[in-house]
């Protein structure tokens, strides 16, 4: 895969440094990102979205969900394995992760819960009602006929 230099963007553009920053991590990730764990993300409504990671084996003490700087970064670490147990094969990973997600604007955490091996993380965009849209009435500006009454 290629890799693309996105440090010309930073020089001659003025505000758009978010946009490079969020190019610049998706051209990372993708380049050696790892795999480990698998996970989904899922739209479950217009405005809220879930994104599930399976993390079988690992306990809520283990975890760790952390929303900072526009990211979402889920993580765990493994308790320090019983050295009294012989393995014959071991073909569950158990081994540490951190996994980033970029969020859009407005778009929060609300909720983690784990289930079945999954952890579920809920977000929803909350959209400030400054920014919504709103509609603006056009107000005429035709001369209004006076009627003289004599």
């Amino acid at each position: 895969m290629r890799n693309f230099d996105f440090s010309p963007l930073y020089r001659t553009s003025i505000g758009f440094d978010r946009l490079a920053n969020i190019m610049d991590t998706v051209t990372r990730a993708d380049s050696g990102g790892s795999s480990y764990p698998p996970y989904n993300i899922e739209k479950t409504g217009d405005d809220s979205y879930r994104i599930s990671i399976a993390v079988a084996g690992f306990t809520e003490d283990e975890l760790n969900i952390e929303a900072r700087d526009g990211q979402l970064v889920i993580s765990g670490k493994k308790a320090d394995p019983e050295d009294d147990v012989q393995y014959l094969h071991r073909g569950i990973a158990n081994r540490a992760f951190e996994k980033r997600f970029q969020l859009a604007d407005h778009v929060r955490a609300t909720d983690a819960t784990t289930q079945n091996g999954l952890l579920h993380v809920d977000l929803v965009r909350e959209v400030p009602e400054a920014l919504k849209p709103r509609r603006i009435e056009i107000a005429s500006s035709a001369p209004q006929q006076v009627t003289v009454e004599a």
